[in-house]
């Protein structure tokens, strides 16, 4: 399906994203969201045990509602047209959409919305604000968003972490860098060098850039309310092997029930 607000043409991504995507469920597997998964599952049913309908912008490879969609129906969108043919590989059970989260239109509601780390791509205030008026629009009333950067200011830190698995025939191992050259503006970089080992025994170093976005608590607060979402930070314990948190910074907004 291809939804309102979205050109393919125009649609520029990291190479993980285009030419690179056959090698994403190498990169990071389904089995790697599953404490992840449980927290936003838990969560959601904590403010409205009937929660039944999700709408997930930025999907990616699908790898938190391979876990999701088995307590909610889920609608999947992505801006990537490789990473959303892999998410319907993995879900195809699942209904999904071609679309930029910031612009993105179904025109229909749902019990509750989520945004993963894809949230991270949106580098300015108003690419947020884009993407948290596409939620607003779609959460019912008395519904709930919950989304998941990679950081906020107050917690940014620079690091590095490295992962990756092996398949039947391939295999994948990435050094991810996180830095960032200029600690004034609202964003930082992420460098990834990716080894990539065919079923010939070649192996190849391709090397990717992520320009990601961060931004502090009072300005996610100030976005979601300006949005009709009431807003608040919930702090979950979390330590994954390959992932540099001790704990997940989950940004929560609850849209006012009508009446």
């Amino acid at each position: 399906m291809l939804s309102d607000g979205v050109d393919p043409k125009e649609h520029t991504a990291p190479r993980l994203y285009r030419e690179l995507a056959e090698w994403m469920p190498l990169v990071t597997a389904e089995r790697d969201y599953r404490l992840e998964a449980s927290i936003y599952r838990r969560l959601f049913l904590t403010h409205d045990p009937n929660t039944r309908t999700v709408l997930e912008l930025g999907c990616g490879a699908g790898n938190n509602a391979y876990h999701l969609k088995r307590r909610f129906d889920m609608t999947l969108v992505d801006v990537s047209p490789e990473m959303l043919e892999l998410c319907r590989t993995k879900n195809p059970g699942c209904e999904h959409v071609l679309g930029d989260m910031r612009s993105v239109r179904l025109h229909k509601q749902f019990d509750a919305v989520f945004i993963h780390d894809a949230i991270s791509y949106m580098t300015t205030l108003d690419d947020l604000s884009s993407a948290i008026k596409t939620a607003f629009e779609h959460c019912k009333p008395g519904g709930q968003l919950i989304i998941q950067p990679d950081f906020l200011k107050e917690t940014f830190r620079e690091g590095t972490s490295h992962g990756g698995n092996d398949g039947e025939s391939r295999s994948a191992r990435y050094l991810q860098w996180i830095r960032d050259p200029d600690p004034n503006d609202s964003t930082y970089v992420v460098e990834f060098a990716l080894f990539l080992a065919r079923a010939d025994g070649s192996v190849s170093l391709e090397h990717d850039t992520h320009l990601m976005g961060v931004f502090s608590e009072r300005e996610w607060f100030e976005v979601l309310c300006c949005a009709g979402f009431c807003p608040e930070i919930v702090q979950e314990p979390f330590t994954h092997e390959g992932f540099t948190h001790l704990h997940l910074d989950i940004v929560v907004g609850r849209r006012q029930a009508e009446g």
